[in-house]
């Protein structure tokens, strides 16, 4: 009862919100890049908001179930199909057994999820499911998927309130242009006015040397007054370091916990999912907030999460209409076993 993996895509693996409270310990806190298509694919499915789901990226993979349950499919669009026929995006699916989920290459974005109604059975490592490939800690054997892998599910669930209604708009990630906003510091005093200007005035493009790790951008040097090294101190998730040469790179999910080199800012939480999804190619911008705007901004997130959560719990009418034919048949017979004429 589970999934089969027939083929494992580019770099298909199990992650969740991530393995928090041990980075002074030096282990990486992993968990999902796209936090928001990651929150959203557990909540189309009632899932706790921690469930462990398959990110995918760049090539997703295909799979064979062997039970039925419901999915979900969120982030960029992998051109899913099931059984070679297009299945939705942010709409609870069911599946039944031997169906098979095919993913293709990202049409828009970079990062494909897929949560579970059945859960993955997946163990904890130090609280968390999430995959760090490199340290080979947690998910499915410490790595990515393979073809011949086998998932089984927790639980053997097919049944969802309100089914019908859970559907939600899809995130556009066909934006090859972004402005991305960024929280100045913690060593913004080691740059040249000149390179704060670029940083924050030119044009900076995403290379080719991405991967969970972090994404290297390329444009206008960011100049340093004494050069780049410093003690070595924390790095938070966004965090965007500037080595030598000038050129900046966001820190992401499988990020060090510790680094050298100068940080010039920080992305905001709000805006990290969309620049994640970034392809090599995409331009970006930054833009100063303070933290109180990102905050806000936070909050915003939050509410929206929340009227997501009334859109999907609402009585659909579609399911709803059938229930009112079939109450006043059942109410036409039983008038019609007493005697009385049922065309009254």
């Amino acid at each position: 009862m589970g999934i089969s993996v027939l083929n494992g895509g580019l770099y298909t693996t199990v992650q969740d919100m991530g393995r928090t409270g041990y980075q002074n310990l030096g282990i990486s806190s992993s968990g999902a890049m796209d936090q928001r298509s990651f929150h959203i694919a557990n909540l189309l499915l009632d899932n706790p908001e921690n469930e462990a789901v398959l990110e995918f990226i760049q090539t997703g993979p295909k799979l064979r179930f062997t039970a039925d349950t419901i999915i979900a499919i969120t982030g960029g669009n992998f051109e899913p199909s099931l059984n070679g026929k297009s299945v939705p995006m942010y709409t609870a699916v069911c599946v039944h057994k031997n169906d098979i989920l095919k993913f293709h290459s990202a049409k828009t974005g970079s990062c494909g999820y897929l949560a579970f109604l059945g859960k993955l059975d997946i163990p904890m490592v130090m609280g968390s499911r999430s995959t760090h490939v490199s340290c080979k800690v947690g998910g499915f054997c410490g790595r990515r998927l393979q073809t011949g892998d086998f998932i089984c599910f927790r639980e053997k669930k097919v049944y969802l309130p309100h089914f019908l209604s859970r559907k939600l708009k899809a995130d556009d990630f066909d934006n090859h242009s972004e402005t991305i906003r960024v929280i100045l510091g913690p060593q913004d005093d080691c740059f040249t006015q000149e390179g704060l200007y670029n940083f924050f005035h030119e044009e900076y493009t995403v290379t080719g040397c991405t991967d969970r790790m972090g994404y290297r951008l390329k444009g206008p040097e960011i100049t340093h007054l004494d050069g780049a090294d410093i003690i070595s101190d924390g790095i938070a998730f966004g965090a965007i370091q500037v080595a030598n040469d000038g050129q900046p790179m966001v820190m992401l999910a499988d990020r060090p916990t510790t680094g050298g080199y100068t940080k010039i800012a920080t992305v905001i939480c709000t805006d990290l999912p969309k620049f994640v999804q970034k392809k090599a190619g995409d331009r970006i911008r930054f833009q100063k907030v303070d933290i109180e705007q990102a905050q806000m901004l936070d909050q915003h997130v939050q509410k929206e999460y929340q009227t997501m959560q009334e859109i999907i719990h609402q009585p659909c009418r579609e399911a709803l209409e059938p229930r009112i034919v079939a109450q006043r048949i059942a109410e036409l017979l039983s008038k019609t076993k007493q005697g009385e004429s049922s065309w009254t």
